[in-house]
């Protein structure tokens, strides 16, 4: 028997929420069809905004914390891995073996405690703030329901009055339903209407001490390492001065390509040799694509750094037998023609000016038609009339001091290895 009224009550309930369903949905589409008038509150609606908004963002920064977190777990690997390596490229007999060992395992350390010291005062503070929302949700949703059955539980009640014949019963039943609507919602919306505007003023206090935390604690945690590091690097000089006559070097990248002005070298020499049988080549006639100011080179040796091979150009225009494009490209570079680059019309600049480059070591010219750096030499640099003749880590153009003394840039310009510089401009 107590099995069979335990489940008639359940049936009992069950089909009761099922009818408050039903009234609720037919009392939502009066509301919408504008056939039945609907309780509004303002202020409310605007706290509930709020909360939304408030919801939406802590959300997001727990996200974006997540992934900060798992950010210095990867920096703390690589670190780890680093630092690994550099113990097994460090030689027993290399002096600071055993405090670059030291200073690895703090390293390790150092990583470990900032971690864990981001979760316990960022993120799972973090999670307790947002524990907070689940619930406030869903009492906002079911505050939502019962405004819809106090609604409802009214209009019944005013129907019944206004009806022509009225059943006292009925309308006393319909009040006391109204009432008993009435108090439940009211007393869910007075707790809501106190606890929202609340939080959403927390919100202040809690950005301020998250974001106070993470800072305090990464400002430290680089001070520390900075220490590790200084200590890595003393190591690390110690090591250098015992070793230091096998210090390492930069060293430029080799040029594969035929050089520049070689090529053309070999090119005029060739295109001037004569035919069998003829002393000397005819001049092409006027007009015709060869018919273009001769480079007359310099064969004579020059001292190591020169930057070009001594090209220069004679007054004549028909005595030339090099190819229309590799003259047209000289020519556009010595008339000062060149449009590309952020100095084309500046006269304080070289044609085609792009940026300047600050020498960082030392380089020994190699060939002719390479520059000589040392330290401190600023550069400015031009691009290569033919895209072809570059190497790759390897750039033209002419040194600062050569362009302001001479303004002559088939006298000055050179290509260089980029690696020995750094831009400033």
């Amino acid at each position: 028997m107590a099995e069979m009224g335990s489940k008639g009550v359940t049936a009992g309930k069950i089909a009761s929420n099922v009818q408050k369903k039903l009234t609720r949905a037919q009392e939502k589409v009066l509301q919408k069809l504008g056939k039945a008038d609907e309780t509004k509150d303002e202020q409310f609606e605007q706290c509930v905004q709020n909360f939304n908004k408030q919801l939406t963002e802590g959300t997001r920064l727990q996200k974006d914390l997540r992934t900060y977190l798992a950010s210095v777990k990867a920096m703390h690997e690589a670190s780890k891995k680093l630092n690994e390596c550099l113990q097994e490229v460090y030689e027993p007999d290399w002096p600071g073996r055993d405090e670059a060992s030291k200073i690895a395992e703090n390293n390790d350390l150092l990583w470990m405690d900032y971690h864990q010291k981001l979760v316990d005062q960022a993120l799972l503070t973090m999670d307790t703030y947002l524990g907070q929302f689940p619930d406030i949700k869903s009492r906002i949703a079911k505050r939502g329901r019962k405004l819809v059955d106090y609604d409802s539980a009214r209009h019944h009640y005013e129907s019944l009055q206004t009806a022509k014949k009225k059943d006292e019963a009925k309308i006393a039943k319909a009040e006391e339903e109204l009432i008993k609507a009435q108090k439940v919602f009211e007393e869910m919306n007075v707790d809501l209407q106190e606890e929202l505007p609340s939080l959403w003023n927390s919100r202040v206090g809690f950005y301020v001490n998250t974001f106070q935390s993470i800072a305090g604690l990464e400002e430290n945690f680089h001070k520390e390492m900075s220490k590790l590091n200084q200590n890595l690097n003393d190591v690390l000089i110690s090591l250098e001065k015992q070793h230091g006559s096998n210090t390492f070097t930069v060293k430029a990248q080799p040029r594969k390509k035929t050089k520049l002005f070689s090529r053309l070298r070999r090119k005029k020499n060739s295109d001037n040799v004569p035919a069998k049988g003829n002393k000397s080549p005819s001049p092409p006639p006027d007009g015709s694509p060869a018919a273009t100011p001769e480079i007359r080179v310099n064969h004579e040796p020059e001292p190591a750094g020169a930057a070009t091979a001594g090209a220069t150009l004679p007054k004549s225009p028909s005595q030339s037998s090099l190819p229309a494009v590799v003259v047209e490209t000289f020519s556009a570079t010595v008339n000062g023609t060149v449009e590309s680059g952020s100095g084309a019309g500046r006269l304080d600049l070289p044609p085609g000016f792009m940026f300047k480059v600050q020498a960082q070591h030392d380089y020994t010219a190699t060939d002719t038609d390479e520059l000589q750096l040392k330290a401190g030499d600023v550069v400015l640099v031009i691009p290569f009339q033919n895209p072809e003749e570059q190497d790759e880590g390897w750039l033209m153009g002419v040194k600062e001091s050569d362009w302001n003394q001479h303004k002559e840039l088939e006298k000055c310009r050179g290509v260089f290895p980029e690696n020995f510089t750094e831009r400033v401009q």
